[in-house]
């Protein structure tokens, strides 16, 4: 416990919050005791409030571009409102307009969406200015200066913590990893709880993805800027290992059905394996700690030592089924001793990074850097191509603007304390999913209640201003620094802070603390009443779009393999980015598949096949993965053209695949006889290979490098195939279910 609240004092959120509390503060003290006007300060707070959002993670570029887009952005929709606002005719189709023009920003990705936010809260909170106290033009100047003021302390912190972001999020990835490989390993032995892991898996893969994204553009982008420093390669060489670590574990996929048959009976010989996934899960967190410098580094020799026990549970095996009986399951176990030795070398080359950091020169050789960053497509053609009814950001932005319309009139009719409260919850809550709308509507309220509950107890023991003031200053930076981690917690800190901040200037608190709690469920009702009725994004809607990306990547993949099968010697970069964007598309129909989670059960009635669909394609990806790192870390024969009719036909596969979700082709199976022959070929060449074997081991003959090679490419590569024919084949008939329900319902 006391290690967790460490870390979080330690966080970058935290520090985050820090700033921008001392950012609202300081401007308010200055002007309360040094200009004796403490409204000039308010104005000041408001745009660092505004600006803060856009405080993402990323590159310096990125960061100061998007601080600088919430800065315009706030000034500009300070003054609109404002000017407006006095005349309801006018005013409210302008709020409407507003609005929707400021959320349909969205649109262009995660860092314009915090921009769009940071207008958002400015067209809210322009309605709790007095113009009797300030100008408007002045208070829109201040609110820009605040955000000048905020842009600068960033700046600032960036400069004297440059190691914070980066490093928290190296933590993150690497926590998140070795949850990953302990699920991997728990996958052999729990079968019972087989659904629930694989969600899991999924759930991971999407965050590492998009942790993966992250870092990426911080340090690529670093080094294209800046070229190297010691630092720079530190963290290149330690993400390398990071990326290896789960794409080793991606690549390994197991078929359960297959593995639970043939060690049925011989439990004992897998549960090393999983030991040794544990292992090297915890000494992943161990490294996370020494990362932190909570930890000095040691070894972890658990690993070595199950390592050993591994190899001798495999001759265990060998010997009492005897071969060649033996012969599949052996090569199977040794296979998966192989992967796993692999993630202790890299567990041993993150350990060098941090214990013995030697200069690497071969990693100033990545090639095209650049093309492994992301780029954020701001062409404006994608406002008018997303202005329609199948656009979620534009249903979002509509509906955001309908619902902010309706709160404004109940406000006024009911002539609430501070009508405005029920705006900014629903800008604060509503998201263009159904899911996170219902999660963080429920959350908000519960933090509500739960603030107002502890403020009114506290209200009731003293009602001494300055402890008002104190808990006020301190539930600031508690709350900004939960907000990502833990929303519930964090609307407690925040009705605190809000709170007692009126409890500062209002004598009647307990009336403010009613119309508080009020306004939170009004705007919490009409949010969650938005997503439901209002042009719902259900996922179903566009469940096939996800799939279609998902498929279409994995097929280019699958060609990137096939090609560099034939040309060997060094990887290609159109192979790694034909990987990497596998992965994110992956990623993409994962994150889909858990929002269809959260929603009614009313709508995701076809769940059922969405979860295997999903689930076919993360396998087909481990498949490919699996294949492309055998072909690449593995010395490899001539390749056979039967090699080449899998190939061409599981690619035909997935384009039908294609055609189904959109509606272009008919239902019928393709077979053919080159297909029957490259099946029997795989066959016969193993049998052959394995009576060749026997016959050596009866002549007492050692297995020459020749046949070993031979065996194990014959053995994986075969293998690899005929499943990815298979799941090819599962993804057409799980998209012809999908259909027939569709048409059907």
């Amino acid at each position: 416990m006391l290690s967790k609240l460490k870390r979080f004092f330690k966080s970058v959120n935290f520090v985050k919050a820090v700033v921008m509390a001392i950012a609202m503060i300081a401007p308010i003290l200055f002007a309360n005791f040094i200009l004796n006007n403490v409204s000039l300060g308010f104005s000041v707070s408001l745009g660092v409030l505004f600006c803060s959002p856009a405080y993402a993670p990323g590159s310096k570029k990125h960061l100061f571009f998007g601080l600088l887009s919430a800065i315009f952005l706030a000034f500009l929709m300070t003054l609109l409102v404002g000017t407006v606002s006095s005349n309801n005719y006018v005013f409210l189709p302008v709020l409407a307009i507003l609005v929707f023009s400021v959320s349909y920003i969205s649109i262009f990705g995660f860092r314009a969406s915090m921009v769009s936010f940071a207008g958002l809260l400015a067209i809210v909170l322009s309605f709790a200015h007095d113009n009797s106290i300030m100008s408007l033009l002045d208070h829109s100047f201040l609110v820009a200066l605040g955000g000048f003021w905020f842009l600068s302390l960033i700046m600032l912190a960036t400069f004297l913590f440059p190691k914070i972001q980066t490093d928290e999020l190296f933590v993150e990835t690497i926590e998140k990893t070795a949850e990953f490989l302990k699920i991997r390993g728990k996958l052999l032995i729990e079968k019972d709880q087989r659904d629930i892991l694989f969600k899991r898996l999924f759930e991971l893969q999407t965050e590492l993805n998009d942790n993966h994204e992250k870092i990426r553009e911080v340090i690529l982008r670093k080094r294209l800027n800046a070229g190297f420093s010691n630092r720079t390669r530190r963290q290149q060489l330690l993400f390398s290992q990071l990326m290896e670590m789960f794409d080793l574990a991606v690549s390994n996929p197991v078929d359960y059905d297959k593995f639970d048959l043939i060690f049925e009976g011989h439990l004992e010989k897998i549960s090393e394996f999983t030991k040794l996934m544990t292992e090297i899960g915890n000494q992943l967190i161990h490294i996370s700690k020494v990362i932190l410098n909570e930890e000095e580094l040691q070894e972890n020799k658990e690993i070595q030592k199950t390592l050993l026990n591994i190899q001798t549970q495999i001759d265990y095996y060998r010997i009492l089924v005897g071969l060649p009986k033996s012969r599949v399951g052996t090569i199977m176990l040794l296979n998966l001793k192989t992967y796993q030795e692999k993630q202790a070398q890299r567990i041993n080359g993150i350990e060098r990074i941090l214990n013995n950091y030697i200069h690497n020169n071969s990693i100033v050789g990545i090639k095209d850097a650049e093309r492994f960053i992301t780029p954020q497509d701001y062409d404006l053609k994608k406002l008018w191509a997303n202005f329609n009814f199948k656009s979620p950001i534009f249903k979002h932005s509509l509906r955001l603007s309908i619902m902010m319309l309706i709160g404004f009139v109940i406000g006024n009719l009911f002539e609430m304390q501070n009508a405005y409260w029920v705006l900014l919850t629903l800008v604060v809550i509503m998201r263009p999913s159904y899911g996170l709308t219902k999660e963080r509507s429920k959350n908000r309220v519960i933090g509500t209640l739960i603030g107002a509950a502890i403020a009114i107890s506290i209200i009731f023991i003293t009602q001494n201003t300055i402890v008002y003031g104190v808990i006020a200053v301190l539930s600031l930076p508690i709350a900004l620094s939960l907000i990502q981690l833990n929303y519930r917690n964090a609307a407690i800190f925040i009705t605190l802070n809000v709170i007692f901040v009126y409890a500062s200037l209002e004598p009647n608190i307990l009336e403010v603390i009613k119309f508080r709690v009020l306004d939170t469920i009004i705007g919490a009702s009409l949010a969650f009443i938005a997503n439901y009725f209002l042009w719902p994004a259900w996922q179903i809607q566009n469940i096939d779009e996800f799939l279609c990306d998902a498929i279409k990547a994995n097929k280019i993949f699958l060609k990137e393999i096939e090609a560099y099968y034939h040309k060997k010697g060094e990887v290609p970069t159109s192979y790694k980015l034909a990987r990497k964007e596998s992965f994110l598309k992956i990623g993409d129909l994962n994150a889909a598949y858990q929002r269809m989670n959260q929603e009614p059960k009313s709508k995701k009635k076809d769940l059922g096949i969405i979860y295997e669909l999903v689930t076919f394609n993360n396998t087909f990806l481990s498949s490919l993965s699996s294949l492309g790192m055998f072909l690449r870390t593995n010395k490899t024969m001539k390749v056979p053209s039967h090699f080449e009719t899998y190939v061409a036909h599981i690619s035909n596969n997935l384009e039908v695949s294609i055609k189904l979700l959109n509606n272009e082709v008919s239902y019928e199976k393709i077979e053919t006889n080159e297909l029957k022959k490259a099946e029997e070929f795989y066959e016969n060449y193993f049998k052959n290979l394995s009576k060749q074997r026997d016959e050596e081991i009866m002549e007492g003959k050692l297995i020459t490098e020749e046949m070993k090679i031979q065996l194990h490419e014959v053995q994986l590569v075969s293998e690899q195939i005929k499943w990815l024919l298979n799941l090819s084949e599962n993804i057409i008939n799980g998209i012809k279910n999908l259909y027939f329900k569709k048409i059907t319902n």
